[in-house]
C-alpha cells in the first residue's frame, strides 16, 4: 500500500512541477565523502558560472530521483539564467525513493543517516568548486520537503536558508519504518515548546544562528495532512523565539489565493489555498528567500546571532498585498508572468518575457 501510495505521490508530482530544458547535463560525483546508507550525488554547473558560487541541494519526492528533480523544477534553469549558484540534487537510497528522515542518525548532528551523506556532499563541494560556505541552501518537495526540515534541524551550522514544500515538522516522522501514519495523516500534535526541543535535540549544545526557513503546504493536502503545516508553524516560531501571531500577513503571495505569513526575519508560511499535496514548486521565490535574487540576506551560518524576538502581544498590521502597474516593465531575469501574477508583463529592451511553465515566465 505505502509504494503505491508513493508512486501515485511522485507521479502526480513530476506532472505538476513541469519540465524545463537546462543547458547542460547532470554530473554524477562518486567518493564525495562520508555516506553510510548510499547516497548518490549528481551535480549541476551552468556554463559560466562566477568564482565561489552559491549553492543549492534540491531534494526529490518519494519515488522521484536527482534526474526528475533537475528536469521537473527551476533551479538548473535559473542557474544558466544567473550564472550565480550551481545545484546538488542528491539521490535517495531508498528501494521508494524517499528520504530517511525517522531515524535518530538522520535527525542528529553527525549521526549518520541520508543527511550527513548530504552534508558531505556541500563539503565537498566547497572544497572542490569554490563554494561559498557562507550561501548554502536547501529545498525540497514532500519527502525532500521533510529532508530540508530535518537539516535545518541537525545542521544549522552547515545551511544559510531552506525552502520545504509539503513537508512535515522535524522529527514528526520519528519511528521504527520509513512512513509515519499518524504524522502523515494529521494526528500528531505538540506544543511549540515540544516541537522546538525536538530540533534543539537534533543538535545539542548548539546556540548559533538557525538557518532562515520558509514552509509551503496546500490546504487540500491529504497525503501530508494540512495539519502539519500549523504545527510547523509552532515548532519553528518557538526555535527561533518569535510569536506564533504573524507579523505580517500578505493575501494573493506569491500566488493568487495564496496567503504569505512573516513572523519575524526568519521565517515565514505560505499556505495554498485549494491546492493539494502537488504544489507548485515557487523557484523564483525561494532564489529571493535565499537572497540570491532580491533583497533577503541570509545569514552566515555560524557567525549571525539570532535575532531578538518581538514581544508576544506586539503585531502590525498586515500590508496590502502588493501589485505592480501593467505599464511598469520587468528588468532582466525578472518574473513577467504566469499563473496569479500580478506584477509588470512587458520586459524592458532587449529582453523578452519567455515561458517557462505555467506558473512563472521570466524576461530573458
Amino acid at each position: 500500500m505505502f509504494d503505491l501510495l508513493v508512486t501515485f505521490i511522485g507521479i502526480a508530482l513530476f506532472r505538476a512541477l513541469g519540465a524545463f530544458a537546462a543547458l547542460g547535463q547532470l554530473q554524477q560525483v562518486s567518493n564525495y565523502g562520508t555516506n553510510p546508507t548510499g547516497v548518490q550525488m549528481f551535480i549541476y554547473r551552468p556554463p559560466g558560472l562566477v568564482a565561489n558560487p552559491a549553492l543549492i541541494v534540491a531534494m526529490h519526492y518519494c519515488t522521484g530521483t536527482a534526474q526528475a528533480y533537475f528536469s521537473g523544477t527551476q533551479y538548473a534553469n535559473l542557474a544558466d539564467s544567473l550564472k550565480t549558484f550551481m545545484v546538488i540534487y542528491p539521490d535517495a537510497p531508498d528501494s521508494g525513493g524517499c528520504w530517511d528522515v525517522h531515524t535518530d542518525a538522520t535527525l542528529t548532528h553527525n549521526g549518520g543517516g541520508d543527511s550527513i551523506a548530504i552534508v558531505s556532499m556541500v563539503k565537498y563541494a566547497i572544497a572542490n568548486y569554490g563554494v561559498d560556505s557562507a550561501r548554502v541552501f536547501m529545498t525540497g518537495t514532500s519527502s525532500g520537503a521533510m529532508m530540508t526540515n530535518v537539516l535545518a534541524g541537525a545542521y544549522p551550522d552547515v545551511f544559510a536558508a531552506g525552502a520545504a514544500f509539503a513537508g512535515v515538522p522535524y522529527g514528526c516522522f520519528q519511528g521504527p519504518g520509513m512512513w509515519n501514519s499518524a504524522c502523515a495523516s494529521g494526528q500528531t500534535t505538540k506544543t511549540g515548546a515540544q516541537w522546538g526541543d525536538m530540533v534543539r535535540n537534533g543538535y545539542p549544545g548548539y546556540t548559533g544562528p538557525r538557518p532562515k526557513l520558509q514552509i509551503w503546504q496546500g490546504t487540500q493536502d491529504t497525503t501530508l495532512n494540512y495539519h502539519n503545516f500549523g504545527e510547523g508553524i509552532k515548532q519553528w516560531t518557538n526555535v527561533f523565539g518569535y510569536s506564533e501571531t504573524p507579523l505580517t500577513t500578505q493575501s494573493n503571495s506569491p500566488v493568487n489565493g495564496w496567503t504569505r505569513t512573516t513572523y519575524g526575519p526568519n521565517f515565514q508560511a505560505i499556505s495554498a489555498q485549494g491546492v493539494d499535496h502537488n504544489i507548485p514548486v515557487q523557484a523564483n521565490d525561494v532564489l529571493n528567500w535565499f537572497g540570491i535574487t532580491g533583497s533577503q540576506q541570509p545569514p552566515a551560518p555560524g557567525t549571525t546571532a539570532v535575532p531578538t524576538p518581538p514581544p508576544a502581544t506586539t503585531t502590525t498590521a498586515a500590508p496590502p498585498p502588493v501589485t505592480t502597474a501593467p505599464s511598469q516593465t520587468a528588468g532582466h531575469y525578472a518574473q513577467c508572468g504566469g499563473n496569479g501574477w500580478t506584477g509588470a508583463t512587458v520586459c524592458a529592451a532587449p529582453y523578452t518575457c519567455q515561458v517557462l511553465n505555467a506558473w512563472y515566465s521570466q524576461c530573458l
